[in-house]
């Protein structure tokens, strides 16, 4: 596939939100194993849980002030990058 995108998940070391973070990009990962060119974890501090699709910011914790559930991420970068693809289960 020639257009491949990027997430960054950037996390707050302090809360010690890897795992969350973690989660989050095996879960992205397997739903969008031949689109995706990486899902980098990015270590950050201040409360910080930010999702972003090739650079553009999807979702931020400090804005909704809770973490996504992993369907609406999934929704979220689908509307993104293949608004038809029917996600399944994560779509009901």
């Amino acid at each position: 596939m020639s257009n491949l995108h990027q997430v960054e998940i950037e996390y707050c070391t302090q809360c010690r939100w890897l795992l969350r973070a973690a989660w989050m990009s095996q879960e992205l990962l397997t739903t969008f194993e031949q689109d995706l060119k990486s899902v980098a974890l990015v270590p950050g501090t201040g409360g910080i849980f930010e999702v972003r699709l090739n650079g553009d910011v999807l979702y931020a914790r400090k804005k909704t002030g809770r973490f996504p559930e992993s369907k609406e991420l999934k929704q979220l970068i689908r509307d993104q990058i293949d608004p038809d693809r029917n996600l399944g289960h994560s779509d009901k």
